[in-house]
C-alpha cells in the first residue's frame, strides 16, 4: 500500500486557509494518500468529521487501512462531480464548514508504470484515475478521429504540434496499436523532435489524461457543488496544477463573488447576491517547497468564503 509515497502540496498553507475547528464538517474532495485529510484530522475533536472521496479505488483502501475505524472519519470511491448526492447520503446538506479540492494526479499514480499516467516508465497505455470504468487512453487512441484528437491536444494539452501528431498516431494505429506509454512517447519524439527542456509527449499525455478522466467536466460540476454545500462562512480551497484547471477555478471564484444584475423596479432577491468573498490572492510553493519537492512547482491556491445567510443558501 504505502510501495508509492505523496507529499501533499501546500500542505501548511490549505490546512491554514480551511480555517478548521476541532468541532467543524470538513470535505477533502481528493483523498490521494491522506496528506491534507491527515492534518485535518490532527486538528478535529471527538466531535469533528472529516469526510473524503477519491476516483481511485488504491486511494480509497488507503484511507480505510488508516483510519476505517476512526468514526471522525468518512471515505467513499467516486468522483467530486458527484458532491451532491454523496453529501446528501452522508446527511450533511449545506453544513460543511470547509472543501478541499487538490486537483490533478497523485505520486502513487504517477510512480506507479501500470497506471499508465506517466512516459518515464514503461507502462500500459490507461491513465484512468478509476482503472476498473470508462475508456483507457489506449482505447481513445483506438478509436477517436484524427480532427477530435488534434482538438483534445491543443484545447487540453495546449500543443501547437497537435495536428501532425495527431496525424502519426491514426497512421500508425493502421500499422499496429498503440498500448504502451512508451510507444507513444517514442511516436511523438519521433514526429516532433525534442526542442525544449520538457519531454515532447508531456503535453500530449496531459491532454490525454484530461480527457479520459474528464477532469474539466468533473471539476466544474464539482465547483459549483462545492459553493452550494458550504455553510455561511464555510472555505473553499482549491489548488490547480495546470492553467486549464486553474483558470476554471479562477473564473468560478470571481464570478460567484460578482453580486447579480438587479433589474429595475424589481425587488432584490437573494439569488442576485454574491455568493463568495475571495480571500487573499493565489498562493504559490514557496522555494524551499518547490527543492524537496519539484512537483509542487506548477501549484497555484485560490481560496474562497461562502457568503450569505443560511436563508439565502441555494
Amino acid at each position: 500500500m504505502n510501495e508509492y509515497q505523496h507529499q501533499a502540496v501546500l500542505l501548511e498553507e490549505a490546512v491554514s486557509s480551511l480555517r478548521v475547528r476541532g468541532d467543524g464538517n470538513y470535505l477533502d474532495a481528493t483523498f490521494g494518500r491522506g496528506g491534507h485529510s491527515r492534518a485535518i484530522m490532527a486538528r478535529l475533536t471527538e466531535q469533528g468529521r472529516l469526510y473524503t472521496l477519491d476516483k481511485d479505488p488504491q486511494a480509497v483502501a488507503a484511507g480505510l487501512e488508516e483510519w476505517g475505524d476512526d468514526p471522525r472519519f468518512s471515505i467513499v470511491q467516486g468522483s467530486f462531480a458527484e458532491m451532491d448526492r454523496m453529501v446528501r447520503e452522508w446527511q450533511i446538506e449545506r453544513n460543511l464548514d470547509g472543501i478541499l479540492l487538490d486537483l490533478g494526479v497523485s505520486s502513487p499514480q504517477l510512480d506507479d508504470p501500470e497506471r499508465g499516467f506517466s512516459f518515464r516508465n514503461g507502462g500500459p497505455l490507461d491513465m484512468r484515475m478509476d482503472p476498473t470504468t470508462g475508456v483507457s487512453a489506449a482505447e481513445w487512441l483506438a478509436e477517436t478521429p484524427e480532427r477530435e484528437m488534434s482538438r483534445v491536444f491543443w484545447e487540453f494539452g495546449e500543443e501547437r504540434h497537435a495536428r501532425r501528431i495527431a496525424r502519426s498516431i491514426v497512421n500508425a494505429r493502421q500499422q499496429q496499436p498503440l498500448e504502451t506509454t512508451t510507444q507513444l512517447a517514442e511516436l511523438i519524439e519521433s514526429t516532433i523532435g525534442k526542442h525544449e527542456k520538457k519531454h515532447p509527449a508531456t503535453r500530449c499525455f496531459q491532454a490525454i489524461r484530461i480527457v479520459v478522466n474528464d477532469e474539466l467536466g468533473d471539476l466544474a460540476s464539482g465547483l459549483d457543488a462545492a459553493i452550494r454545500q458550504l455553510r455561511p462562512g464555510g472555505r473553499l480551497v482549491a489548488i490547480s496544477f495546470h492553467s486549464l484547471e486553474d483558470r476554471l477555478v479562477k473564473r468560478t471564484f470571481r464570478e460567484a463573488a460578482r453580486p447579480g444584475r438587479v433589474r429595475r423596479n424589481i425587488p432584490a432577491h437573494p439569488d442576485w447576491s454574491p455568493r463568495l468573498k475571495l480571500i487573499g490572492k493565489a498562493i504559490r510553493p514557496s522555494e524551499q517547497e518547490i527543492s524537496a519537492n519539484p512537483r509542487a512547482r506548477s501549484a497555484i491556491m485560490r481560496v474562497a468564503e461562502k457568503i450569505g445567510s443560511a436563508t439565502q443558501q441555494e
